[in-house]
């Protein structure tokens, strides 16, 4: 009788998680492709290419928004089960709350793994696609840097002078062994510097034991410190072509040196680490969360349209705590690792109380 009933626990919420997402992919698809048919109106693309590169987007976009996905499935799982009686026949045959809300948790929990292993690497790959498709028929100067195995190589145009950069990696907040090629507007050689490294978090890089040679004047001199203003500092050139959302989980972790030695910011990878490491956990707690919601008040049928709105309201208010404290972590206000794993935290101690109450009922 359990496995009939554990089967039936697992079919029917899982069926319900399938067709959820189904409904937010189609949604995706209506919002996003006439974003991208907005932006490729002036390439004349027509609608093939836009339309590949919204189903492209989309499952990175749906992996984000997943807790709040699981959370609205369990709540639509739960209500469909108090209505149509089912909850009452599996209390009837010794199922309690308790059975219910980990089972459908443990559901969720395998979910979550099975998105780290096999659904991560695919999302990353669309998304690494994505951007690199997009960023051909961009209007910015973002496909102007590269990087590779001799390192980064940035091409700018700043006070009518034009600049090709090279350094041989990004360490913290610096270009390491950088040379600086400074053109005229009509591509004519007019200066080199070479350097030690280059400060990079302004706009106006700090130079420092820097070597520079004027092609016009024939002549060199060693500086100490020299600055340079430039179209980019350490954040925009970490967001053009660092997106960590375009690492699988495995890349990031058996790769992790060799993205670092690329440029890659060692707090994002950190951070991004974590974040899929929680996943799984965060998916069992928002189940567990929501069967707190829908079975605490069994016999209070009237109430289901007020619990399930606060429910919603109760989902939102995790989310957007969720990102104050990425926020925090990024900002250094608390520790990066802390900021990731504190939501799930503060969820582990409401869900640890809630807990008790519905297995009472």
């Amino acid at each position: 009788m359990n496995k009939i009933i554990n089967k039936y626990i697992l079919r029917n919420f899982t069926k319900t998680v399938l067709i959820m997402l189904f409904i937010f992919f189609c949604l995706g698809i209506i919002l996003n492709l006439f974003e991208e048919i907005e932006y490729f109106k002036k390439y004349e693309t027509g609608l093939i290419l836009p339309t590949i590169l919204t189903i492209a987007f989309l499952p990175n976009l749906v992996l984000n928004l997943l807790p709040f996905i699981i959370f609205l499935s369990a709540i639509l799982f739960f209500r469909k089960i108090k209505n149509n009686k089912d909850l009452l026949s599996l209390k009837v045959f010794g199922v309690s709350n308790l059975n219910i809300s980990f089972l459908t948790s443990n559901i969720a929990f395998a979910f979550g793994l099975v998105v780290i292993v096999a659904i991560s690497p695919i999302t990353s790959s669309l998304l690494q696609y994505y951007e690199t498709t997009k960023a051909k028929y961009s209007d910015e100067v973002t496909h102007l840097i590269s990087f590779n195995k001799n390192g980064i190589w940035i091409k700018d145009n700043f006070e009518e002078k034009k600049y090709i950069i090279s350094a041989k990696s990004i360490e913290n907040t610096f270009l390491n062994n950088i040379s600086i090629y400074e053109f005229t507007n009509d591509n004519k050689l007019i200066a080199r510097i070479d350097a030690k490294s280059a400060e990079i978090t302004e706009f106006n890089w700090k130079i420092s034991s820097a070597y520079k040679y004027n092609f016009v004047e024939l002549s060199g001199e060693k500086l100490d410190k020299l600055s340079l203003n430039s179209n980019y500092n350490l954040d925009k050139i970490n967001s053009i072509f660092k997106n960590t959302n375009t690492l699988s989980f495995f890349n990031l972790v058996n790769n992790y040196h060799l993205l670092v030695k690329k440029g890659y910011n060692k707090e994002k990878l950190i951070e991004k680490i974590h974040h899929l490491l929680s996943l799984p956990v965060y998916l069992f707690l928002m189940v567990l969360l929501a069967s707190i919601f829908m079975l605490y008040d069994l016999k209070r049928s009237n109430n289901n349209i007020s619990i399930f709105f606060l429910s919603i309201f109760t989902c939102v208010v995790v989310y957007y705590l969720k990102d104050l404290s990425m926020a925090l972590g990024q900002t250094g206000k608390i520790n990066l690792i802390l900021s990731v794993w504190s939501p799930i935290i503060i969820l582990t101690l409401i869900n640890s109380i809630g807990i008790l109450q519905i297995n009472e009922k």
